[in-house]
Protein backbone atom coordinates (compact mmCIF):
# COMPACT_ATOMS: atom_id res chain seq x y z
CA UNK A 1 0.00 0.00 0.00
CA UNK A 2 0.87 3.72 -0.68
CA UNK A 3 1.79 5.58 2.27
CA UNK A 4 -0.30 9.04 2.63
CA UNK A 5 1.16 11.85 1.17
CA UNK A 6 1.42 15.49 3.23
CA UNK A 7 2.17 18.47 0.92
CA UNK A 8 4.08 21.17 2.95
CA UNK A 9 4.66 24.54 0.83
CA UNK A 10 6.73 27.14 2.86
CA UNK A 11 9.20 23.91 4.49
CA UNK A 12 12.37 25.80 4.13
CA UNK A 13 12.13 27.62 7.05
CA UNK A 14 12.71 26.27 11.02
CA UNK A 15 8.82 25.57 11.32
CA UNK A 16 8.92 24.32 7.59
CA UNK A 17 11.51 21.26 8.48
CA UNK A 18 9.81 20.61 12.03
CA UNK A 19 6.82 19.71 10.20
CA UNK A 20 8.82 17.84 7.63
CA UNK A 21 10.46 15.96 10.00
CA UNK A 22 7.22 15.02 11.64
CA UNK A 23 5.01 13.90 9.12
CA UNK A 24 8.15 11.66 7.65
CA UNK A 25 8.51 9.94 11.25
CA UNK A 26 4.53 9.41 11.17
CA UNK A 27 4.85 7.39 7.77
CA UNK A 28 3.90 10.32 5.19
CA UNK A 29 5.28 11.03 1.84
CA UNK A 30 6.29 14.29 2.58
CA UNK A 31 6.46 16.67 -0.99
CA UNK A 32 6.98 20.02 -0.80
CA UNK A 33 6.04 23.33 -2.71
CA UNK A 34 9.01 26.67 -2.47
CA UNK A 35 11.88 27.84 -4.64
CA UNK A 36 14.95 25.85 -5.59
CA UNK A 37 15.13 22.35 -4.32
CA UNK A 38 10.99 21.94 -3.94
CA UNK A 39 9.30 19.00 -5.54
CA UNK A 40 7.25 22.08 -7.26
CA UNK A 41 7.67 25.61 -7.15
CA UNK A 42 5.83 28.60 -7.16
CA UNK A 43 5.39 29.07 -10.63
CA UNK A 44 4.67 24.95 -11.82
CA UNK A 45 0.61 25.22 -11.52
CA UNK A 46 0.95 22.01 -12.82
CA UNK A 47 3.21 20.98 -10.70
CA UNK A 48 1.27 21.88 -7.56
CA UNK A 49 -1.74 20.59 -8.77
CA UNK A 50 -0.37 17.16 -9.27
CA UNK A 51 1.17 17.10 -5.62
CA UNK A 52 -2.07 17.99 -3.83
CA UNK A 53 -4.71 16.10 -5.79
CA UNK A 54 -4.60 12.92 -3.53
CA UNK A 55 -2.74 14.42 -0.71
CA UNK A 56 -3.77 13.17 2.76
CA UNK A 57 -2.81 16.86 4.15
CA UNK A 58 -1.74 20.07 3.01
CA UNK A 59 -0.17 22.55 5.30
CA UNK A 60 1.10 26.54 3.88
CA UNK A 61 3.97 27.95 6.18
CA UNK A 62 4.71 30.23 2.73
CA UNK A 63 5.82 34.11 3.86
CA UNK A 64 8.17 36.18 3.44
CA UNK A 65 9.67 36.85 7.29
CA UNK A 66 8.60 39.60 9.15
CA UNK A 67 12.51 40.01 10.69
CA UNK A 68 13.07 42.64 8.38
CA UNK A 69 12.33 46.64 8.41
CA UNK A 70 9.27 47.59 7.27
CA UNK A 71 10.19 49.08 3.75
CA UNK A 72 7.91 49.41 1.37
CA UNK A 73 9.43 46.92 -0.23
CA UNK A 74 9.11 44.54 2.36
CA UNK A 75 5.52 45.50 3.26
CA UNK A 76 4.49 44.75 -0.16
CA UNK A 77 6.65 41.41 -0.20
CA UNK A 78 5.47 40.47 3.24
CA UNK A 79 1.38 40.56 2.06
CA UNK A 80 2.18 39.07 -1.36
CA UNK A 81 3.49 36.45 -0.31
CA UNK A 82 1.49 34.64 1.77
CA UNK A 83 -2.21 35.89 -0.24
CA UNK A 84 -0.83 35.20 -3.43
CA UNK A 85 1.15 31.83 -2.66
CA UNK A 86 -2.53 30.76 -0.53
CA UNK A 87 -4.60 31.73 -3.58
CA UNK A 88 -2.58 29.76 -5.63
CA UNK A 89 -3.09 26.60 -3.37
CA UNK A 90 -6.94 27.12 -2.77
CA UNK A 91 -6.96 27.10 -6.75
CA UNK A 92 -5.51 23.83 -6.68
CA UNK A 93 -7.70 22.38 -4.04
CA UNK A 94 -10.75 23.38 -5.51
CA UNK A 95 -9.80 21.95 -8.92
CA UNK A 96 -8.76 18.48 -7.57
CA UNK A 97 -10.40 15.44 -8.38
CA UNK A 98 -9.86 14.14 -5.13
CA UNK A 99 -8.39 17.56 -2.58
CA UNK A 100 -6.85 16.85 0.52
CA UNK A 101 -9.40 16.50 3.48
CA UNK A 102 -7.31 18.72 5.61
CA UNK A 103 -5.61 22.03 4.63
CA UNK A 104 -3.52 23.78 7.67
CA UNK A 105 -2.55 26.90 6.89
CA UNK A 106 -0.07 29.36 9.19
CA UNK A 107 -1.58 32.94 10.29
CA UNK A 108 -0.60 34.36 13.19
CA UNK A 109 -1.24 35.43 16.76
CA UNK A 110 -0.68 39.29 15.91
CA UNK A 111 -3.93 39.36 14.29
CA UNK A 112 -5.70 40.40 17.90
CA UNK A 113 -5.33 43.65 19.42
CA UNK A 114 -2.63 45.22 21.48
CA UNK A 115 -4.22 43.34 24.64
CA UNK A 116 -3.33 44.10 28.32
CA UNK A 117 -7.17 43.70 30.16
CA UNK A 118 -7.20 39.80 28.80
CA UNK A 119 -6.67 37.46 27.04
CA UNK A 120 -8.02 36.93 22.97
CA UNK A 121 -9.41 33.65 22.18
CA UNK A 122 -10.59 32.61 19.38
CA UNK A 123 -14.16 33.01 20.03
CA UNK A 124 -13.93 35.97 21.28
CA UNK A 125 -10.80 37.79 20.43
CA UNK A 126 -11.03 41.55 18.94
CA UNK A 127 -8.90 41.84 15.88
CA UNK A 128 -6.48 44.89 16.19
CA UNK A 129 -5.45 47.31 13.31
CA UNK A 130 -1.95 48.41 11.07
CA UNK A 131 0.24 46.98 8.92
CA UNK A 132 0.39 43.32 10.82
CA UNK A 133 -2.86 43.14 11.53
CA UNK A 134 -4.05 43.88 8.12
CA UNK A 135 -1.47 41.10 7.11
CA UNK A 136 -3.16 38.44 8.90
CA UNK A 137 -6.66 39.10 7.95
CA UNK A 138 -5.54 39.42 4.24
CA UNK A 139 -4.02 36.01 4.74
CA UNK A 140 -7.15 34.44 6.59
CA UNK A 141 -9.41 35.93 3.69
CA UNK A 142 -7.82 34.47 0.89
CA UNK A 143 -7.38 30.69 2.78
CA UNK A 144 -11.11 30.80 4.01
CA UNK A 145 -12.39 32.18 0.88
CA UNK A 146 -15.11 30.25 -1.50
CA UNK A 147 -16.92 26.54 -0.67
CA UNK A 148 -14.42 23.30 -0.25
CA UNK A 149 -16.54 21.14 1.08
CA UNK A 150 -14.33 18.31 0.75
CA UNK A 151 -11.87 19.91 2.77
CA UNK A 152 -11.43 21.12 6.44
CA UNK A 153 -9.62 24.25 7.05
CA UNK A 154 -7.73 25.25 9.73
CA UNK A 155 -5.37 28.74 9.95
CA UNK A 156 -2.60 28.50 12.36
CA UNK A 157 -2.46 31.76 14.81
CA UNK A 158 1.24 31.03 16.17
CA UNK A 159 2.44 33.34 18.80
CA UNK A 160 5.95 33.88 19.11
CA UNK A 161 7.50 30.44 18.44
CA UNK A 162 10.08 29.25 21.00
CA UNK A 163 13.11 27.45 18.99
CA UNK A 164 16.08 28.40 16.60
CA UNK A 165 14.34 30.82 14.21
CA UNK A 166 14.28 34.48 13.87
CA UNK A 167 12.27 35.77 16.78
CA UNK A 168 14.29 34.21 19.88
CA UNK A 169 17.37 34.71 18.10
CA UNK A 170 16.73 38.57 18.01
CA UNK A 171 15.76 38.26 21.62
CA UNK A 172 19.28 36.63 22.23
CA UNK A 173 20.54 39.08 20.74
CA UNK A 174 19.48 41.90 22.63
CA UNK A 175 19.77 39.99 26.00
CA UNK A 176 23.63 39.34 25.07
CA UNK A 177 24.00 43.17 23.86
CA UNK A 178 23.19 43.90 27.25
CA UNK A 179 19.71 45.33 26.33
CA UNK A 180 18.45 42.73 28.74
CA UNK A 181 15.93 45.03 30.62
CA UNK A 182 12.80 45.74 29.95
CA UNK A 183 11.38 47.45 27.04
CA UNK A 184 9.95 50.43 27.82
CA UNK A 185 7.32 51.85 25.31
CA UNK A 186 6.88 55.95 24.40
CA UNK A 187 6.80 59.09 22.23
CA UNK A 188 9.18 58.12 18.87
CA UNK A 189 8.91 60.45 15.51
CA UNK A 190 6.11 59.57 13.47
CA UNK A 191 6.66 57.02 10.84
CA UNK A 192 4.38 55.32 8.55
CA UNK A 193 6.20 51.80 8.14
CA UNK A 194 3.15 50.60 10.55
CA UNK A 195 0.30 51.92 8.68
CA UNK A 196 -2.48 49.32 7.22
CA UNK A 197 -2.24 47.83 3.97
CA UNK A 198 -4.28 45.63 1.46
CA UNK A 199 -7.66 46.78 -0.06
CA UNK A 200 -8.76 47.62 3.19
CA UNK A 201 -6.17 49.32 5.15
CA UNK A 202 -6.87 49.84 8.91
CA UNK A 203 -5.63 52.14 11.38
CA UNK A 204 -5.17 56.20 10.85
CA UNK A 205 -1.45 55.34 9.69
CA UNK A 206 0.28 56.89 13.02
CA UNK A 207 2.89 54.77 14.81
CA UNK A 208 0.86 53.07 17.91
CA UNK A 209 2.56 53.57 21.53
CA UNK A 210 1.33 52.71 24.85
CA UNK A 211 2.30 53.34 28.91
CA UNK A 212 2.77 49.34 29.21
CA UNK A 213 5.43 50.02 32.09
CA UNK A 214 7.30 46.98 30.42
CA UNK A 215 4.47 44.92 31.53
CA UNK A 216 3.45 44.51 27.91
CA UNK A 217 1.97 40.76 27.49
CA UNK A 218 4.27 38.12 25.64
CA UNK A 219 2.43 34.80 24.14
CA UNK A 220 4.86 32.08 22.88
CA UNK A 221 4.78 28.50 21.97
CA UNK A 222 7.41 25.82 21.69
CA UNK A 223 8.44 24.56 18.25
CA UNK A 224 7.82 20.85 20.42
CA UNK A 225 3.93 21.93 20.71
CA UNK A 226 3.61 23.23 17.48
CA UNK A 227 4.23 20.22 15.89
CA UNK A 228 2.31 18.64 18.62
CA UNK A 229 -0.95 20.99 17.90
CA UNK A 230 -0.71 20.23 14.13
CA UNK A 231 -0.43 16.06 14.79
CA UNK A 232 -3.23 17.10 17.64
CA UNK A 233 -5.26 19.19 15.30
CA UNK A 234 -4.64 16.53 12.16
CA UNK A 235 -6.02 13.32 14.13
CA UNK A 236 -9.73 15.30 15.58
CA UNK A 237 -11.93 15.86 12.48
CA UNK A 238 -13.62 18.45 14.60
CA UNK A 239 -11.50 20.58 14.68
CA UNK A 240 -11.38 23.62 11.58
CA UNK A 241 -11.50 27.42 11.82
CA UNK A 242 -8.96 29.30 13.45
CA UNK A 243 -6.73 28.16 16.45
CA UNK A 244 -4.38 29.55 18.38
CA UNK A 245 -1.00 28.36 19.05
CA UNK A 246 -0.22 29.57 22.15
CA UNK A 247 0.72 28.73 25.44
CA UNK A 248 -2.45 29.10 28.27
CA UNK A 249 -0.22 31.10 30.60
CA UNK A 250 1.34 34.25 28.60
CA UNK A 251 4.31 35.85 30.25
CA UNK A 252 5.34 39.64 30.42
CA UNK A 253 8.18 41.40 29.03
CA UNK A 254 9.81 41.97 32.41
CA UNK A 255 9.80 38.02 32.93
CA UNK A 256 11.01 37.21 29.26
CA UNK A 257 14.01 39.49 29.97
CA UNK A 258 15.34 38.35 33.09
CA UNK A 259 14.79 35.20 32.06
CA UNK A 260 16.92 35.36 29.38
CA UNK A 261 19.20 37.51 30.89
CA UNK A 262 19.68 34.67 33.33
CA UNK A 263 20.27 31.82 30.49
CA UNK A 264 22.98 33.86 28.86
CA UNK A 265 24.75 34.81 31.58
CA UNK A 266 24.21 38.00 31.99
CA UNK A 267 22.87 39.51 35.42
CA UNK A 268 22.58 43.22 34.63
CA UNK A 269 20.48 44.12 31.56
CA UNK A 270 19.63 47.90 30.79
CA UNK A 271 16.19 49.39 30.53
CA UNK A 272 15.35 49.90 26.61
CA UNK A 273 13.32 52.50 26.49
CA UNK A 274 11.80 53.01 23.03
CA UNK A 275 13.95 56.43 21.54
CA UNK A 276 17.05 53.14 22.48
CA UNK A 277 15.31 50.71 20.67
CA UNK A 278 14.37 52.26 17.54
CA UNK A 279 17.83 53.03 16.34
CA UNK A 280 19.27 49.42 17.58
CA UNK A 281 16.40 47.65 15.92
CA UNK A 282 17.48 49.88 12.67
CA UNK A 283 20.46 48.07 13.07
CA UNK A 284 19.56 44.58 13.82
CA UNK A 285 17.52 45.17 10.33
CA UNK A 286 13.73 44.54 12.22
CA UNK A 287 11.42 46.49 14.08
CA UNK A 288 10.55 47.20 17.84
CA UNK A 289 7.17 45.50 17.34
CA UNK A 290 7.76 42.60 18.19
CA UNK A 291 8.91 43.46 21.74
CA UNK A 292 6.66 46.27 22.66
CA UNK A 293 3.49 44.80 21.11
CA UNK A 294 1.03 43.21 24.14
CA UNK A 295 -0.26 40.18 22.60
CA UNK A 296 -2.15 38.10 24.92
CA UNK A 297 -3.31 35.07 23.38
CA UNK A 298 -4.99 32.03 25.05
CA UNK A 299 -5.71 28.40 23.12
CA UNK A 300 -9.36 27.89 24.18
CA UNK A 301 -9.86 25.64 20.84
CA UNK A 302 -6.77 23.25 22.06
CA UNK A 303 -7.34 23.41 25.46
CA UNK A 304 -11.42 22.39 25.01
CA UNK A 305 -10.19 19.61 22.49
CA UNK A 306 -7.76 18.31 25.35
CA UNK A 307 -4.39 18.81 24.01
CA UNK A 308 -1.50 18.82 26.62
CA UNK A 309 1.30 21.45 25.91
CA UNK A 310 4.73 19.63 26.38
CA UNK A 311 6.26 23.33 27.63
CA UNK A 312 4.33 25.39 29.74
CA UNK A 313 7.62 27.08 31.69
CA UNK A 314 8.97 30.10 29.99
CA UNK A 315 12.61 29.67 30.80
CA UNK A 316 12.36 25.62 30.81
CA UNK A 317 11.54 26.51 27.23
CA UNK A 318 14.15 28.66 26.47
CA UNK A 319 16.72 26.40 28.01
CA UNK A 320 16.24 24.07 25.29
CA UNK A 321 17.07 26.61 22.86
CA UNK A 322 20.42 27.83 25.02
CA UNK A 323 22.13 24.54 26.16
Amino acid sequence: MSRPVAVVAGASGFVGRALVGAFAEDGHDVRTIGRAGADATWDDSRGIRALIDGAAVLVNLAGKSVDCRYTDANRDEILRSRVETTKTLREAVTDAATPPPLWLNASTATIYRYAMDRAQTEAAGELGVGFSVDVARNWEDEFFAGDLPATRRVALRMAIVIGDGPATNMLLRLARLGLGGPQYDGWWWAHRRYRGIGARPTGNGKPPWHRSGGRQRFSWIHLDDVVGAVRFVRDRSEIDGPVNLAVPEASDNRTLMATLRRLVGRPIGLPAYRFMLEPAMAVLRTEPELVLKSRWVAPEVLLSAGYEFAHRDLESALRTVTR
